[in-house]
């Protein structure tokens, strides 16, 4: 999983690039660090429905591994659990805003897909008004292989840009399986830190997924090391190779009052 490891090495890496933003491997509409939020070891973004309104609560999206009670256990689903996590709001050079804080996790797990969704203290109007802020929407359908993306990285301040290569059954890694995963081209090889970043489509804006791990070390299904498994059960790993999870989900579980209920029907949200 793409969480904060080793960073004195990765900073030490990143150091040595020539620039903070990774040079696209193809032209694609530019994508800026404004509306995502730093976390202590994750990156995060702020993001709102199609449906949402200027008067509901702002909410933020990272990874479920990027709970601040720790790894969530497969199966373990949360909902509606008191939180007091904040995050720095970035604009869009990487420069602060200003601490935004939640109160709420609205939903999180780490079992078919890696979200961690947050209700936030602050309106999206308060949020418009106080820093000018714009919330990412997260996409009503899937993306499709080939569409290009851009991976902002509030952690990093750093944003990697490819193309969505693949589409992977089912994704293990340690005790935890995720469904319908996110393959990138090699053009986006994430690091550590960059867990919880938002997949947005270069064409829409919207996210269409989010980014939460990598194969490190050419393993076999262990911690930091997915492997790819097909539809007939065969097993891949691809050392180097990074994945991100489904987001659209969200949309298909809201209610009329926009509130995520998964009893309702077509949700696919993973259920407790």
């Amino acid at each position: 999983m793409r969480v904060r490891r080793f960073l004195v090495t990765a900073a030490a890496a990143i150091a040595g690039m020539t620039g903070l933003v990774a040079t696209p491997a193809h032209a694609v509409a530019a994508t800026t660090l404004a509306g995502t939020i730093a976390l202590s070891n994750c990156s995060a973004s702020l993001v709102r429905y199609p449906s949402s309104v200027s008067s509901d609560r702002a909410m933020m999206l990272t990874n479920g591994h990027c709970y601040e009670g720790g790894f969530l256990s497969n199966g373990q689903v949360l909902q509606n659990r008191t939180s007091s996590r904040s995050g720095t709001l970035l604009n869009g050079t990487g420069g602060s805003l200003g601490t935004v804080r939640a109160d709420r996790v609205l939903y999180a797990t780490m079992t078919g897909t890696d979200v961690a969704l947050y209700r936030l203290t602050s309106t999206f109007a308060t949020l418009q008004s106080r820093y000018g802020a714009t919330a990412l929407t997260i996409a009503s359908s899937r993306p499709a292989a080939g569409t290009s993306i851009a991976i902002p990285s509030s952690y990093w301040k750093r944003i990697w840009n490819c193309k969505v290569d693949a589409f992977v059954p089912q994704l293990r890694e340690g005790d935890w399986t995720w469904r319908d995963s996110i393959r990138y081209d090699t053009a986006c090889d994430t690091i550590h830190g960059t867990s919880g970043s938002p997949i947005v489509s270069a064409s829409s804006g919207q996210i269409v997924g989010i980014n939460n791990t990598g194969n490190d070390d050419g393993e076999r299904c262990t911690l930091n090391n997915p492997c790819e498994v097909a539809a007939d059960g065969t097993i891949t790993v691809s050392q180097g190779q990074s994945y991100g999870q489904q987001t659209y989900w969200f949309t298909t579980c809201l209610n009329a009052s926009r509130v995520i209920d998964l009893a309702k029907s077509g949700c696919l949200l993973t259920k407790p």
